[in-house]
């Protein structure tokens, strides 16, 4: 079973114009990076579904599971829940060990490459300006080990120099953190893999869309159905975890080469997700429910979102809000907040302090390590859903790296910031 949340992006196109023409392309199911100009960026929060337990503050973490590290906290702000009721007191739950303890928390990280390997209605290899339509992942594998997510670099938040996400937690816990309190990610290379698309048969809407390199090459990116991704991604997952490549006590990455997903609503196309955050779960276990937690992230170089959207863009939005959100409030009480209204207009209740920062002005930030300059994105920190003035983070901040992202806490909101 899956729980998800999403990092949406969208495109300022109309359906007719992505699902192409045979005066528009070669193929009926080919678009080009032209076809897309003048997108937007936009967050949209897919509530999972929730499983309503009760479970009340827990110090060292979410009990009877089997999963990362985590500990839990709590704070008292006015609010509305889902229904309307008034609530002042909240719940989070954060991966990795109690700020207050000394040390470093290391959680395995491996990152699993996934290649994309179109095929026709009859599932048979496509071939087009002689070179097959597959898409390899593979060759983003050692970039993404060499970015700020998983490589150190320098900030404020730290004496030393660590990573990404780290950077953040400790800007976060500024005022209670031990000084030797990091929580990092042990990044390995695992066996790569594949997923096989196979084109629906018309008159049916396609599974995927596919976009060529200037050279003729594919891709420089493919749109795929999210709910026929969804079920391929699952069977990968599952077979990953049976390999032994990822386990309960992993924060896995399934990292894709500029694949984005889009759905029907009725006949409005609606594009493109190019990250979620989620965990697999098992409640068979007589012990403890199993949560396999990770990332579907792409690795974006299309330059279809901007120059400043690229490289690991979607994964630092998906790992550090796995940080602060690993269970996608999934028991109706962890990581729900006061609804908040972000200056990008989004609306939500919970803790996912990437979106609040998709889509705004410097919504990512340059570093360079190992001598590439990444973009990662800002994020918000738990301050600003808080409503705490003055923040108690680093500098009195509520974003971070680039504390002028958000200068100010969110405010109190209806359901839905009705």
């Amino acid at each position: 079973m899956i729980k998800s949340r999403f990092l949406t992006l969208g495109f300022s196109v109309v359906a007719a114009t992505c699902l192409g023409t045979a005066s528009l392309a070669q193929q009926a199911d080919q678009i080009s990076a032209a076809q897309m100009a003048g997108s937007h960026m936009k967050s949209v929060v897919i509530t999972p579904h929730s499983k309503l337990n009760g479970q009340a503050h827990a110090r060292q973490g979410i009990p009877n599971i089997d999963s990362l590290p985590n500990f839990d906290g709590h704070f008292f702000a006015p609010g509305f829940d889902i229904n309307g009721n008034p609530n002042s007191h909240w719940y989070f739950n954060t991966v990795g060990n109690p700020p207050h303890m000394h040390g470093t928390t290391t959680l395995d990280a491996p990152v699993i490459p996934v290649s994309i390997d179109l095929r026709d209605e009859n599932g048979n290899p496509r071939i087009i300006n002689g070179h097959p339509l597959f898409s390899d992942a593979t060759q983003f594998v050692q970039p993404t080990l060499n970015s700020p997510v998983f490589s150190n670099a320098t900030y404020t938040s730290s004496e030393v120099p660590t990573q990404f996400s780290d950077a953040i937690q400790r800007a976060e816990y500024f005022g209670k953190a031990k000084a030797d309190w990091h929580t990092l990610l042990g990044p390995s290379a695992k066996a790569p893999r594949v997923m096989t698309l196979t084109q629906s048969a018309p008159p049916a809407n396609p599974n995927y869309f596919f976009a060529l390199n200037p050279d003729g090459t594919c891709c420089a990116f493919v749109l795929v159905d999210q709910s026929v991704f969804n079920n391929a991604l699952f069977q990968i997952i599952v077979d990953a975890i049976n390999a032994g490549d990822i386990t309960t006590k992993s924060l896995s990455s399934f990292l894709f080469p500029d694949a984005y997903l889009f759905s029907f609503a009725g006949q409005n196309f609606e594009c493109c997700v190019v990250g979620f955050h989620t965990y697999i779960f098992d409640p068979s276990n007589p012990k403890d429910e199993l949560r396999w937690v990770l990332n579907y992230s792409s690795y974006v170089t299309s330059g279809i979102f901007g120059p400043d959207f690229a490289d690991v863009t979607a994964l630092s939005h998906e790992i550090t809000e796995i940080y602060n959100d690993p269970f996608v409030a999934t028991d109706g009480v962890h990581d729900v907040t006061p609804w908040w209204l972000s200056p990008n207009g989004d609306c939500g209740d919970v803790l996912e302090t990437g979106d609040v920062i998709v889509g705004l002005p410097h919504e990512t930030i340059p570093i360079t390590t190992n001598g590439v300059t990444y973009h990662p994105q800002n994020e918000a920190l738990l301050q600003w859903f808080e409503f705490q003035s003055p923040s108690g983070a680093l500098g009195g901040a509520y974003s971070y790296p680039d504390t002028t992202i958000l200068t100010s806490p969110s405010t109190l909101q209806k359901p839905f910031c009705q």
